[in-house]
């Protein structure tokens, strides 16, 4: 799988801004390395940015965003990306005061069951595995679009 990608990757799988990535950048929420002007972002930050994408349309201000991410990375004390493999299941829930996070269907429906008001649920595993399979579409795609083609031999 690559392990680097550009700001235009990032944009592609993610539906993101260029700006949004800038911004982001600029106030320490996803901070990616540099080759000169170019942010490159590896795998961690990219899975960082797809799940802070998805708060943000669930309507969550970015102090909100920053609170959960930090949130997740000390209840886990590893990335995102790393807490979360294909095999599990992670979803965050609110009620919009409170942030839970459940780690297996069973304690997702009882919390939902037990709620006096709507919640919320983003599948951070879901998220990951649109993501990679995002990128594998990309990537067929691209090696798709490289192939010369070839001419009939005659006969």
């Amino acid at each position: 799988m690559k392990r680097k990608f550009t700001t235009n990757d990032v944009i592609t799988l993610t539906g993101l801004t260029g700006r949004q990535l800038q911004w982001w950048d600029e106030r320490g929420l996803v901070k990616p390395a540099r080759q000169g002007h170019r942010r490159i972002y590896n795998w961690d930050q990219l899975v960082t940015a797809a799940v802070i994408c998805q708060l943000r349309r669930r309507g969550f201000s970015l102090q909100r965003v920053r609170r959960v991410i930090a949130f997740l990375q000390r209840e886990f004390g590893t990335s995102l990306a790393a807490t979360v493999r294909a095999a599990s299941e992670y979803h965050l829930l609110t009620d919009g005061t409170h942030l839970y996070l459940r780690t297996s269907a069973r304690q997702v429906v009882d919390l939902i069951k037990n709620s006096s008001q709507p919640m919320f649920d983003i599948c951070l595993s879901d998220e990951v595995r649109r993501v990679r399979g995002d990128l594998s579409r990309k990537k067929n795609a691209e090696s798709a679009e490289v192939r010369p083609v070839r001419r009939a031999r005659r006969a």
